[in-house]
């Protein structure tokens, strides 16, 4: 069974951001970054629930691209199995970064 992955704007944001500053360090980085963040959701489409829960009542889960220091951040929405990225933060940002972005998510 595949799951269906919903990217929220601000994560692609995130992404984005990411990618332009692993370009400033080496020329193409950021591309290998991005693709590393794809592969990570194709990975979430395949068994989001392989990763623990994080959080008390939603089921809030993060899984760590290979080769960089980031989280992943995403919410499982059974009933419609569908995955719900709301963030890709660098995994050292603190917590309320993307608790606050899923308690905006409602």
């Amino acid at each position: 069974m595949s799951w269906r992955v919903v990217v929220r704007p601000e994560a692609g944001e995130d992404v984005t951001e990411a990618a332009a500053w692993y370009d400033t360090r080496r020329e193409g980085l950021g591309n290998e970054f991005v693709e590393e963040v794809l592969r990570t959701f194709d990975a979430l489409a395949i068994n989001p629930l392989i990763n623990s829960r994080r959080h008390p009542r939603k089921n809030i889960r993060w899984r760590y691209p290979d080769r960089f220091p980031y989280r992943v951040i995403y919410e499982v929405l059974e009933e419609e199995n569908t995955v719900v990225v709301a963030a890709v933060l660098h995994a050292a940002r603190d917590n309320r970064h993307w608790r606050r972005r899923i308690k905006d998510q409602g």
